[in-house]
């Protein structure tokens, strides 16, 4: 019964009467009231002539109240809309495209199949077939761009779940597949972007479906998308480098990205990586694309060659771009054929009467040092005197290309060594005169950065000028104006530098005072870089001087565990699909009518009414979290028996990060566990309690699963050798569990026979 009064107020809220909509509005904000809406509103949606407003309705019930929904009702929803998908709208595709009147249902049906499909993939499995049969319909109603969007979403979100019984099927949908976004982008740019990712989900999961198709999908994207085309030239040229070349889409490739890349910018403007400012470019622009070719092949030096001897300065600017990244993509190649005379090219650069050409010289010369270590540092005698030389010569307001200069120098000097002590007299009055005469704070921040490049590779050669250097540090970091934040936090940096570097006995006398120093900044300002380099001195201090930090440990590990607990930066992404508004005007009465509400299940409904599709953490707090993790580790181990008293608060904190979603998180809390372990085993002296009495026994098994679940290469590798370091410290205490070194053995074994899952 309640199904034909709800539909006959649903079909009211469509007349031409405001007064019969309002009134239709009334009942059906009533009618939600009823746990009975949802199995009426289901059988709406099967039986009724007009399903989409039934359909409507249970999509805002079921986003804004599915905690509130019974079980019972949640499990019979999914089964009908499942089935109604599946049998009604989608395997009768044929019979409702014969009626053009029902069209609005189709697309409203295939919306409904990529919001639940996409949501949870999985369960549709044994469908994926007749699906795929669908999608291959789908795909040819060109003039329905509509429903082209959502079936390419949903392909999108079944692709990684597909088996080799779907392959054939996938293949043949390739072609309809090109066609369709021709269409949608004359359509709807926006839809078609969004539906360009299915590329790189069928790069990503099944690449072997597109093999047959790679000349077709290559000059579809040279035709209309260079950004995709980046993403599957990055694919092919790691995996089928092979089948580009068989198919001779090579030059084509080529012939399309070098005159991007080498292209002048408008009259009167500048490429952003050009312009004289503090702030860096755009990285998102269409040279930049086109530059990243150069990192997967060797096949681009002869178009490098070509440009590099062009009478066009930004063609010259080009090949040195593309040089710059072969530094890293084929570095091996580089460093045994073709070092010297690539050198040769970048140093006659460096005196080119073009200035976008100097620069991209100084970035091509710091890639070279960045990848190319150790060969490229035996060439320093050529290379030092003309970088000073520059440095020295280059107009101190240029900020955007002394930027370029200190890169090159930095790079370059960070694996010199020992070899440094011939130039470290010139360099140091350079930088000191940098620290005391400098009026920019950008040039200040700059050599204070060069200063720690320079600590690295000169060690105790530096204590002549560790005095002054001290001086101008601690003035930095005293003063309390707010320009001065990213040259503290440079400072900061610096300053960790050389306390593991000058010597113990030198840095010690000062180890008290960097302390206080930090934890001034950490009172005073609320900046997370700040904080996470007050953590980076911190852990150096107590490598240092370990005694000089443990009459504060509560205050630091106070902050530090604050960090790893904080959502701050965390922002919220709402919905762009704008919901349903007739009803939520009563969503706040319906909560009062409801009385006491959980707060668990009250915070989801916070979420859910703010129509939250998903987060994201700022860059600056994902790194406060991971140098957070890397100091507690590093100062329990070396403060020993004096962090016993933080070490259970410390470790449970840390172990809630060992699923966080940012794998660099990740790898700094398995690491931070690993210290834990070991420094509890050094401290084993002190009776201990609670969970911290055995570590191993908690530490090792969750290690074991990351390493046989975690997806992230560097992830893992940081895992094995945590747990190599605490069996090595921790010997037969970190082997105590039942089973838990034929567990170890097993998982090397799984490692070493690539059966895990990176």
């Amino acid at each position: 019964m309640m199904s034909e009064e709800l539909e006959r107020i649903l079909a009211r809220l469509t007349e031409p009467d405001n007064a019969v909509i309002q009134q239709a509005t009334a009942e059906l904000k009533q009618a939600f009231k009823d746990p009975a809406i949802i199995p009426a509103l289901c059988a709406l949606m099967t039986e009724s002539q007009n399903p989409q407003s039934a359909a409507v309705m249970l999509r805002l019930r079921v986003r804004k109240h599915w905690k509130k929904i019974s079980p019972d009702h949640r499990e019979s929803l999914k089964a009908v809309v499942l089935q109604h998908m599946i049998e009604i709208y989608f395997f009768n595709y044929y019979t409702v495209c014969s009626h053009i009147s029902t069209l609005n249902s189709v697309q409203v049906g295939l919306l409904l199949l990529s919001k639940v499909v996409g949501s949870n993939p999985e369960p549709f499995k044994p469908h994926y077939k007749q699906l795929l049969q669908l999608f291959g319909t789908v795909l040819q109603d060109l003039n329905n761009p509509t429903a082209l969007y959502y079936c390419i979403l949903t392909l999108t979100a079944i692709t990684a779940y597909t088996g080799t019984e779907e392959m054939n099927l996938m293949r043949s949908l390739i072609p309809k597949l090109l066609i369709a976004l021709k269409h949608l982008i004359q359509a709807d740019q926006d839809h078609a972007s969004e539906a360009m990712e299915v590329f790189d989900e069928l790069m990503e999961s099944e690449v072997s479906i597109v093999v047959p198709h790679i000349a077709e999908i290559v000059r579809f994207c040279l035709e209309v998308c260079l950004h995709i085309l980046i993403v599957i030239i990055t694919c092919l040229f790691l995996n089928l480098l092979k089948a580009v070349l068989k198919h001779k889409l090579l030059q084509p490739i080529l012939q399309v990205v070098f005159p991007i890349l080498s292209a002048a910018p408008p009259p009167g403007e500048e490429d952003p990586e050009d312009e004289e400012n503090d702030t860096e470019g755009d990285s998102e622009n269409p040279k930049h694309f086109a530059v990243q070719v150069g990192l997967f092949t060797c096949f681009t030096l002869p178009f490098t060659q070509t440009c590099l001897s062009s009478e066009n300065p930004y063609e010259r600017k080009g090949g040195l771009m593309c040089m710059a990244v072969l530094a890293e993509g084929c570095a091996d190649h580089i460093r045994t054929k073709m070092l010297s005379s690539m050198l040769q090219t970048v140093c006659r650069s460096l005196s080119d009467n073009n200035q976008v050409v100097r620069s991209a010289a100084l970035f091509a010369l710091g890639q070279f040092s960045e990848h190319l270590q150790p060969d490229v540092s035996k060439f320093h005698a050529e290379l030092m005197p003309l970088l000073h030389g520059y440095l020295s010569a280059v107009n101190q307001t240029k900020i955007g290309h002394m930027t370029k200069a200190f890169y090159a120098l930095e790079n370059f000097l960070e694996n010199l060594g020992p070899e440094i002590e011939p130039y470290l007299p010139t360099l140091m009055e350079t930088m000191l005169s940098a620290l005391n005469n400098a009026e920019n704070l950008k040039l200040k921040e700059l050599a204070v950065s060069a200063i720690g490049a320079i600590a690295n590779a000169a060690k105790e050669m530096l204590v002549p000028y560790f005095p002054p250097i001290i001086e101008s540090l601690k003035g930095f970091l005293t003063d309390t104006r707010e320009e001065m934040r990213t040259l503290q936090t440079q400072a900061l940096d610096t300053l960790s530098v050389l306390a593991r570097t000058v010597g113990k006995e030198v840095f010690s006398p000062l180890a008290a005072e960097c302390v206080q120093l930090g934890l001034n900044l950490t009172d005073g300002v609320d900046d997370p870089d700040l904080r996470r380099c007050t953590y980076s001195l911190f852990s150096a201090v107590s490598d240092v001087s370990p005694d000089c930090l443990a009459p504060h440990l509560t205050p630091i590990t106070t902050v530090m565990l604050l960090s790893l607990k904080s959502t701050e930066g965390v922002m919220a992404h709402l919905d762009e699909d704008k919901p349903f508004v007739l009803l939520d005007d009563d969503d706040a009465d319906d909560e009062d009518e409801e009385g006491d509400v959980d707060l668990d299940e009250e915070s989801e409904t916070e979420v859910d009414d703010r129509d939250v599709a998903g987060f994201s953490v700022e860059n600056a707090y994902i790194d406060e979290k991971e140098d957070a993790c890397d100091a507690l580790g590093e100062i329990a181990f070396n403060t020993g028996v004096a962090f016993q008293p933080f070490l259970e608060s410390s470790f449970q904190q840390v172990y809630e990060l060992h699923d966080f979603p940012h794998e660099d998180v990740r790898r700094a809390a398995f690491g931070a566990m690993g210290q834990f372990c070991r420094a509890q085993h050094k401290s084993a002296s002190r009776p201990c309690q609670s969970v911290i009495h055995s570590l191993p026994i908690v530490v090792l098994p969750c290690f074991l699963e990351a390493v046989r679940q975690d997806r992230e290469r560097q992830v893992v590798m940081a895992i094995l050798e945590s747990m190599n370091a605490v069996i090595k410290s921790c010997q037969g205490e970190a082997l105590q569990a039942p089973g838990i070194l034929a567990e170890i053995s097993n998982t090397i074994k799984d490692v070493l026979k690539k059966k895990v899952r990176i």
